[in-house]
């Protein structure tokens, strides 16, 4: 397996594009509405938030994609407004399908929809219309890089990886784009994520893979303890790549998986050191867990703990908010025999050791911290196995942008 240009459009058969459509009065003229579209219907898994505030494109996804028993050819996405919160939410979205099925012949139930942004406002529909038949135009299999820079809101950059591997001597391809900094502690995906493969696959098992993966690489990032209305993942799988079909769980089915991880990994990994304002990524590594689950909800639980944020912010190595996260995690664990590191570039110290606090060099401590990467390892020594999550610290800029967002 290696890595890739390409993001959306690496797999064969699928194509990209974005334009601006002038959806927020934007002087820089700033891509806000991307296309995806694939050669033929492809076999397509998502998941969608679990906010019981749904906005209309993600209500029009699943819709169609049962309809359709899981295909789809198309999806369109907007940034700038969520869509979300308003009475012709669900018309506007179900018109955008059908503005893409005017101007490509594909069915308007194999069009998905995603939009991110403000919430609450209606979506300038009669804009996205004009702005269809450049969008069609333009679609290239050169466009991935003009559709991920479209879905951008307060994200620094664009966010797009793939890989190419090979299954049975034929040379297969996943590539995704995603968007997000903000409103990021999802329980299923999170923010607007979408997924390309020619891989030829089985439904069944393209969703097992997709559900799977995301338990560990989406499930495990967090960005600020909010849950969008719109939170999207989507995978579409065309089978170009005419390998013989995966039909059951084998050495392909595991080589697709590992595949899909490495791209969603990357991913989230990028979601994760461009969240608001941040200033450096933050990885919390558990080992020697009694469940996955264990592990994963104290990662999550350590990432996710705002005073410790700031601590990584201001480059101060107080682990004590780290073990304090630790002993109120969703978890049943002893505390006694847990370990407790930070690590960077510039070397490792061991701040925590029998659930007790070390004598360490706060000077040497701060410059560990002093990177834009920071790792936080936790020995739980109750168990063999591991989980990570992704997160990054918390700043003065996080207050700002979300200070004035609408503006």
């Amino acid at each position: 397996m290696k890595k890739i240009d390409g993001g959306v459009c690496a797999a064969t058969g699928f194509k990209a594009s974005g334009v601006y459509a002038v959806i927020k009065n934007n002087p820089s003229g700033k891509f806000d509405l991307a296309l995806l579209m694939s050669d033929l219907p492809a076999d397509t898994a998502a998941v969608f938030t679990t906010n019981q505030v749904k906005a209309a494109p993600v209500l029009v996804s699943i819709e169609n994609l049962q309809k359709t028993g899981g295909k789809s050819s198309a999806v369109i996405l907007n940034s700038k407004n969520a869509n979300a919160c308003v009475s012709d939410g669900y018309t506007n979205a179900k018109l955008e399908c059908d503005f893409v099925s005017e101007h490509t012949g594909v069915n308007p139930d194999e069009v998905l929809v995603c939009s991110t942004g403000v919430i609450g406002q209606s979506l300038a529909i009669d804009k996205i219309k004009a702005a269809i038949p450049e969008l069609v135009k333009k679609l290239s299999a050169d466009g991935n890089s003009d559709a991920a820079t479209a879905i951008m809101t307060t994200d620094t950059v664009k966010k797009e990886y793939a890989v190419e591997f090979e299954i049975d001597g034929k040379v297969c391809k996943i590539g995704g784009m995603a968007k997000g900094s903000g409103m990021i502690a999802p329980n299923m995906a999170t923010t607007i994520n979408v997924i390309t493969t020619d891989v030829k696959i089985a439904p069944d098992l393209l969703r097992t893979a997709l559900s799977d993966v995301t338990e560990k690489t989406y499930n495990c990032l967090y960005i600020d303890g909010d849950m969008s209305t719109n939170d999207t993942v989507i995978i579409m799988a065309n089978g170009l790549a005419k390998n013989p079909l995966i039909h059951k769980i084998n050495d392909n089915f595991e080589k697709f998986k590992n595949a899909l991880f490495h791209v969603m990994k990357n991913l989230t990994i990028m979601l994760a050191k461009d969240g608001e304002g941040a200033s450096k990524l933050l990885t919390a590594n558990v080992k020697n867990a009694p469940s996955f689950e264990v592990g994963r909800a104290v990662a999550k639980t350590v990432i996710g703990s705002d005073l410790l944020k700031c601590a990584m912010f201001g480059e101060d190595a107080n682990w004590g908010r780290i073990l304090c996260a630790i002993g109120y995690a969703p978890a049943d664990i002893e505390i006694a025999p847990i370990e407790v590191s930070l690590v960077s570039k510039r070397g490792e110290i061991l701040v925590c050791k029998n659930g007790e606090g070390l004598e360490f060099s706060e000077e040497n401590a701060s410059e560990i911290l002093s990177e834009d990467e920071i790792e936080i390892n936790i020995n739980l020594n109750q168990g063999s196995e591991a989980a990570t999550a992704w997160g990054c610290d918390l700043t003065y800029d996080y207050v700002k942008i979300n200070g004035d967002y609408r503006s």
